[in-house]
């Protein structure tokens, strides 16, 4: 859920079971109802502030809608083998951006020499790209690691990990939070949608059991 539309939902929320108690905690919110349904909210860039923390009697909005309405500057870089995108967005709004691609070919089904020599060169492509994808975050994100809030990764994880292997990459590994975004392939138009996966409220509503 985007978090403009957070406390419009938590009002509604209440309004439909009656919130009874806000549990706050560093990870999210959980809301009880008098009807036994029950809201478990995790937000984006946890934890939650130490003010607000507890249980308390009621809805509370607050520290949850504060703290994912808070504008971030966030790193992103998604890499798949092939493609690579590298972007510092304030809030939802990009400040810069970089796509990049390499060829690399698929696997080859052939046996013997013919397929050895074909997987001798895949692994050089693919080490071109993983490089080229590496050499793209250094130029994009490094020179914003003291503004940055948080970086954002995404893509495939096979992918992903060798490249913030890079050595230059290493200041920025404090700032990797747990959300990893598994989007297609990294084009302008996915690292610019971005914004809307990393900055999600995601909410599990459990319905109170009819038999009680």
């Amino acid at each position: 859920m985007a978090p403009e539309r957070l406390e419009p939902w938590l009002r509604r929320f209440d309004e439909r079971h009656g919130v009874t108690r806000t549990a706050v905690t560093r990870a999210g919110v959980v809301l009880e109802t008098a009807d036994g349904t029950l809201a478990d909210c995790r937000p984006p860039f946890p934890p939650l502030p130490e003010e607000g923390l507890g249980e308390h009697p009621g809805l509370r909005t607050e520290p949850l809608v504060g703290h994912v309405l808070a504008e971030r500057t966030v790193g992103v870089l998604l890499v798949r083998l092939g493609g690579h995108a590298a972007g510092v967005f304030a809030g939802d709004r990009a400040i810069v951006t970089k796509v990049g691609s390499r060829n690399v070919h698929g696997r080859h089904r052939a046996g013997g020499s013919s397929q050895q020599r074909f997987a001798r060169r895949r692994i050089g492509q693919a080490r071109v790209a993983l490089g080229a994808a590496a050499d793209d975050a250094v130029g994009v994100l490094l020179p914003y690691r003291d503004r940055l809030d948080a970086l954002v990764l995404g893509g495939d994880r096979r992918a992903v990990e060798p490249v913030m292997a890079d050595p230059r990459l290493a200041p920025l590994a404090a700032l990797v939070g747990e959300r990893f975004l598994s989007l297609p392939e990294p084009r302008q138009a996915v690292l610019l949608a971005a914004p809307a996966a990393f900055r999600a409220v995601r909410i599990r509503v459990v319905e109170a059991d009819p038999a009680g």
